[in-house]
């Protein structure tokens, strides 16, 4: 049995977001319950929470008790390995890589410096928020890149309107300034108002739905730009009508404690917060630039159709931090990035366990292509709108209200379907039902 598994090939999947996670499963319940291979999965964090979430986390809607996946009982159940760390260092020409020491929660080490072996390694650590170099955005800026940083943010907010409910004057406000107008500065801006309509109906002092300024900076022309400009305008209106600010064509250039410097039409200004949220821009993690691997500017990984990293064999990258060019029409015509989305981790995770179970078989591997379904967006509880691309016909379909909040909220259930089957997403959806039904609609420490 010994001599059996040290032949069984050494699958190593870094980062456990929506990508690596997904892939983690699936190769676990075909190849790893088969014993084909050996499957293990990396992480820096005990639990993954699917990140599209992260702007409920911040406004107390969701519960990260009741959504939270622990890798470990996951990995349990599902035939692949669970260990955490962080991947500081590859060795190519030895087949290894090095993951950092570990520490816990009061900074003491727990774990040393450690080297695992692998036969393929697939590199899924995903992006976070791109600060374009702009001084003090990392020091004075919540961001929204993982769920202790949301948590931290849910925390922060909710101390600030007990402070205001206690010592501030009715008519005064919160003021939360947030740089980057796509989805996740758009829907965090309309969570935040509902959250303030929550703590009104809970009875908190001197707290209503004016009692929260929200002001919404974009560099382009106008909010959501992935979206059609009519469902852009419709977004803008309904945050209008909640009380938000909306400032676009305009560049921040400095950001302090408290204060954004900014220009507009040449014109400097300063604005004062009481919160800075920075939502502009990805970029996959600095230190995959340093592994010898060939990287974009925002130290995306360089990649082939068929998910492999240029000029390697058995080194994958998948989700965020990975760049390819797609060409959905087989041309060469007007190639776009795949973009950054879950949906796409999604489709990549799918075919890369497919592929790797072709190599591991010696038979041919699929390329990849990227499938637009549209975009959907999230107002709360106030507006969900989206486009959706009808894969026959090739036409964008426009959909708003509960059309629109079905297909949003079934993006999540397709998720937790690829991680936990059918019958086990039922019983997590009915809990949901549940939870909402006995629990306050406003996680409130």
């Amino acid at each position: 049995m010994s001599e059996v598994s040290v032949l069984k090939p050494k699958i190593l999947i870094v980062g456990g977001g929506a990508g690596g996670l997904e892939l983690a499963t699936r190769l676990g319940n075909s190849l790893g319950k088969r014993q084909l291979a050996e499957i293990t999965l990396i992480d820096q964090y005990r639990v993954h929470l699917w990140k599209p979430l992260l702007h409920e986390v911040v406004a107390g809607s969701l519960d990260t008790g009741m959504e939270a996946l622990s890798y470990r009982a996951h990995s349990a159940d599902n035939h692949y390995y669970f260990r955490m760390g962080s991947l500081i260092g590859l060795d190519k020409d030895a087949k290894k890589i090095t993951l950092a020491p570990l520490l816990d929660h009061h900074g003491k080490q727990v774990l040393g410096e450690r080297q695992l072996d692998y036969d393929y390694l697939v590199i899924a650590v995903g992006a976070r928020s791109n600060d374009f170099g702009i001084e003090g955005v990392r020091d004075h800026c919540f961001t929204l890149d993982n769920a202790h940083e949301a948590e931290d943010f849910h925390l922060s907010f909710l101390n600030k309107f007990l402070q205001f409910s206690e010592t501030g004057n009715e008519t005064d406000a919160v003021h939360i300034a947030i740089v980057g107008a796509g989805a996740t500065g758009v829907e965090l801006s309309a969570e935040l108002y509902n959250a303030v309509d929550r703590l009104e109906q809970f009875g908190v002092k001197k707290v209503h739905h004016s009692s929260l300024k929200v002001t919404l900076i974009e560099a382009a022309p106008r909010i959501l730009p992935v979206l059609p400009e009519s469902l852009s305008e419709k977004a803008q209106q309904t945050l209008t009508d909640l009380g938000v600010d909306i400032q676009t064509q305009v560049t921040v250039k400095k950001v302090a404690e408290n204060q954004l410097s900014m220009v507009k039409n040449d014109q400097a200004s300063t604005l004062n917060a009481d919160f800075l949220v920075w939502a502009a821009g990805v970029q996959a993690p600095p230190f995959l630039s340093t592994l010898g691997l060939p990287t974009n500017r925002i130290h995306q990984i360089e990649i082939t159709p068929t998910l492999t990293v240029k000029g390697e064999d058995a080194i994958f990258a998948i989700g965020d931090c990975a760049f390819l060019l797609n060409n959905p029409d087989g041309t060469l015509e007007n190639p776009r990035p795949v973009p950054p989305t879950a949906q796409a981790a999604h489709q990549m995770a799918e075919v890369l366990a497919m592929n790797l179970a072709a190599k591991i078989n010696n038979q041919p591997v699929t390329p990849f292509v990227y499938n637009d379904h549209g975009s959907l967006v999230s107002l709360s509880r106030f507006q969900t709108l989206g486009s959706l691309i009808d894969s026959l016909f090739k036409k964008n379909l426009m959909v708003e209200g509960k059309l629109a909040h079905w297909a949003y909220a079934s993006l999540y259930r397709q998720h937790q379907f690829t991680l936990h089957g059918f019958w086990k997403t039922l019983g997590l959806i009915l809990a949901n039902i549940i939870e909402k039904r006995l629990k306050p609609r406003l996680k409130l420490y």
